[in-house]
């Protein structure tokens, strides 16, 4: 693997700043429900159905604040530039979880979640879309999925915070101080932004071609490279595919009806609420109460919580050090057919077990469970890969956007229901997530493109649309060849093929 510039892996880890704070911020509800405090501070009694139905839509309505945001931020992002849009985003997060920490009753928590969501769905959508803006092509599937390892790194604080704030003597600051907690990582993001610098994609479709160079120019130096030659390509390509596709008008509605740009949009939409409809949040948002149901008491739900976020942070780890090598499309694959097996296992295991005695037996729940997150990796990171990559610059915020508000609604889809339903179907809802495992892998198998590999502006060869100039097989210079063609099943290797022939 080529080596990346120090320049572009700092702007990527401050960048990345964004999903930690989406992650800590929407796993600190999640991790409130573990404390007693939180309960008896708003007079719940944690048995009762009344309480799930709050949960439920408190849960509910921070997803629908989240998909709100996935959307508007595609207008500042295009409108005002990457950066701008980050700042933006970062401050309605800040606003919105402080006053989630303040709040006083239910109503207000609700109310605020929403603000909160639409904060922190603006920055998960931002930062795969500016982070597969300035990656090097072959190191893009890496560098992109540093937003979902950010993500999972904000879980995996905030779960541990929690495990210790358990044992606070003040039942109160037991659950309220990580949510004050969430309104700190914004503060050095958005110190941070004032040394990141706008997307040079960005800045060549708005015509800003002296800025976009510089921008080329610092996330390409290399002293293996004196004559810049690299950059030199790549700010061609870029500028040329730009200028190509400059009179496209990109809107919501135009997405659908440009063949190329529908299945574009249409895939976005399945590959991140397929992730959701494998049960993901379903099952994580109340692992506490899982653990419970399993015979786990006291701090234990929330230890085995922490663990198990652990474990799924360090298999996104391993996903997006591997996804470059071996494919998007071949992970997710991957990823669905394990996670059909283990879901069958877990649903299995839980209706004989579940409520008994038996130790062996309710452990074999717990692996499976610890099985199911390290394999959904396969799915996750390569899904926000794959969305932040596959639209044309003009087009990339939105197309981002429109994948990221998939996800979110196939969250409320599949997460509201989920206390309810655990409740009253128990291991029933195992099966669910299973079977649209199984038909989600069929799908990735026959229409899921290959984008490894390629530089950005190639990609849109995989759908039918025309690439300008191809950059050679070493990057240093530019090859005008119209005449490419790309299976849209192909399977990676071949992709990578049909890319090394470039």
């Amino acid at each position: 693997m080529a080596k990346i510039p120090l320049y572009v892996i700092t702007i990527s880890l401050v960048v990345g700043l964004g999903s930690f704070e989406f992650g800590f911020g929407s796993a600190v509800f999640v991790a409130s429900l573990g404390q007693p405090g939180f309960y008896m501070y708003y007079g719940l009694d944690p048995t009762a159905k009344h309480t799930a139905d709050i949960i439920s839509a408190v849960n509910g309505l921070f997803y629908f604040g989240a998909a709100m945001g996935s959307l508007s931020q595609s207008w500042f992002a295009d409108r005002w530039g990457r950066r701008v849009a980050l700042a933006v985003a970062a401050i309605i997060a800040l606003i919105g979880s402080a006053l989630v920490a303040g709040s006083v009753n239910i109503p207000m928590l609700c109310v605020v979640r929403v603000l909160q969501g639409c904060g922190l769905g603006m920055l998960l959508t931002l930062v795969p879309l500016y982070l597969s803006e300035v990656a090097p092509p072959a190191q893009r599937g890496l560098l992109t999925g540093l937003s979902v390892l950010s993500f999972g790194l904000g879980y995996v604080t905030c779960s541990w915070m929690s495990v210790g704030c358990y044992f606070a003597s003040n039942l109160t600051l037991s659950w309220r101080l990580p949510l004050a907690l969430a309104c700190v990582p914004p503060f050095p993001l958005l110190f941070g932004l004032r040394f990141v610098p706008e997307s040079p994609r960005y800045l060549a479709w708005r015509g800003k071609l002296e800025e976009a160079w510089a921008v080329v120019q610092k996330l390409h130096k290399d002293k293996d490279d004196p004559n810049q030659e690299i950059a030199q390509a790549e700010f061609t390509q870029i500028v040329r595919q730009v200028e190509a596709e400059k009179e496209d008008q990109a809107t919501f509605i135009t997405m659908f009806k440009k063949p190329s740009w529908r299945k574009r949009s249409l895939l976005a939409f399945f590959i991140t609420f397929a992730a959701q409809a494998a049960g993901i949040y379903g099952i994580t948002n109340y692992l506490p109460v899982i653990f419970a149901s399993l015979g786990m008491t006291g701090s234990m739900p929330l230890i085995m919580y922490a663990s198990h976020t652990t474990v799924g942070t360090l298999a996104v780890l391993l996903s997006i050090v591997i996804v470059d090598k071996f494919g998007r499309r071949r992970l997710i694959f991957v990823g669905y057919i394990s996670l059909t097996l283990i879901l069958l296992a877990e649903g299995l295991l839980q209706w004989k077990y579940v409520g008994t005695d038996d130790k062996a037996g309710n452990a074999a729940c717990v692996l499976f469970i610890f099985l199911y997150i390290i394999f959904f990796q396969c799915v996750d990171a390569p899904a926000f890969i794959w969305i932040a990559e596959a639209f044309p610059t003009h087009l990339r915020a939105k197309g981002v956007s429109l994948g990221i508000f998939a996800l979110f609604v196939g969250t409320i889809t599949f997460s509201t229901p989920a206390p309810v339903a655990f409740s009253t179907i128990g291991w029933r809802m195992f099966m669910i997530y299973m079977a649209l495992s199984a038909i989600s892998a069929v799908i990735t198998y026959l229409y899921l493109p290959e984008t490894k590999g390629l530089p950005i502006e190639e990609i849109g060869a995989l759908f039918g649309d025309e690439v300008v100039v191809h950059l050679t097989q070493d990057g240093h210079g530019l090859v005008e060849d119209k005449s490419i063609q790309v299976d849209h099943r192909e399977i990676a290797s071949e992709s990578a093929t049909a890319a090394e022939k470039v």
